[in-house]
């Protein structure tokens, strides 16, 4: 099943931003810190041009320790880009992010003019938590929903520091499909317009594969399900998740899937990898080649 959630107001927080972005002096991008490229706007690195970036992956206390390590490195990759993990109760980190920013403006006198700093993120990935604690102030909406802030407003921050804030906005398609599960199983896309038991049968098939051993200390396996779909069966089982007639009651345990993956129950669990990133782009290239041949033959 493919994954979209565009809706209206998005559109509009898009056209938004991309007026106001070539006026900003930096630019902060908060994502997923177990998905840091499927949370990440692929419109972003056309629209910044050469305006310095910095990368917060937030909500490092979820992720796989090992591999945002490699994440970091892979996103710094990029020219003017650096890339820090942030927790949210971290409050002497967040503070860093704007000694980092200076350090990044190098040429920009703050006596003069207020350093124009532009904060990005997709829903529900700790933007609006961020900027609070930046500010020390509830100055932005928080919410368990994405999708919270729907406007752009300026916050002003200590050192002469003036913070825009815009609403989070996916884009129209999400591509790979895979990145539409992986945000739908972060809750970066509203509960109502995904189906639960289809994210979840993604989710369980991953983590048999990439976190076999927290499965089994979880839900007290001694021997692993074949597939994802057994999986959930095997918990239904273990939980006493049964509808009429004895049927394992697979929405309960998406539910549990989910939400336990969510809060951390799981463990540290990261949803992908800079080389798994890579190989699905090859092989979407190859497909749309291919395509392309069959068109064209």
């Amino acid at each position: 099943m493919a994954i979209n959630w565009f809706p209206g107001h998005m559109h509009k927080a898009r056209k938004e931003i991309k007026k106001v972005m070539p006026q900003m002096d930096l630019i902060i991008e908060v994502v997923d810190a177990r998905i840091p490229f499927s949370s990440e706007n692929p419109l972003v690195p056309n629209l910044r041009g050469d305006t310095p970036l910095i990368k917060v992956l937030n909500k490092r206390d979820l992720a796989d320790p090992d591999i945002t390590a490699r994440w970091q490195d892979w996103l710094e990759k990029e020219r003017g880009v650096r890339a820090i993990t942030l927790t949210h109760n971290q409050r002497g980190e967040a503070i860093d992010i704007l000694k980092l920013a200076a350090a990044m403006t190098p040429g920009h006198d703050r006596q003069k003019s207020a350093l124009r700093v532009m904060i990005l993120g997709i829903p529900n990935v700790g933007k609006s938590t961020l900027i609070n604690t930046l500010a020390g102030r509830p100055a932005a909406k928080t919410g368990n929903e994405p999708a919270v802030t729907r406007a752009q407003q300026a916050i002003k921050l200590p050192d002469n520091i003036l913070l825009y804030d815009t609403p989070g906005f996916l884009w129209p398609k999400l591509s790979p499909e895979a990145c539409g599960y992986r945000l739908a199983i972060t809750g970066a896309i509203r509960s109502a317009v995904i189906d639960f038991e289809d994210v979840a049968l993604f989710e369980a098939d991953y983590l048999l594969q990439a976190y076999p051993e927290l499965i089994k200390k979880r839900y007290g396996f001694e021997d692993l399900p074949v597939d994802g779909l057994a999986l959930m069966d095997a918990i239904a089982g273990k939980r006493r998740f049964f509808a009429r007639g004895g049927i394992p009651d697979l929405h309960k345990v998406s539910e549990v899937l989910l939400n336990e993956l969510r809060a951390g129950t799981l463990g540290r669990i990261s949803l992908e990898t800079p080389e798994m990133i890579e190989r699905e782009a090859r092989e979407a290239e190859a497909a749309r080649l291919a395509k392309e041949a069959d068109q064209s033959g």
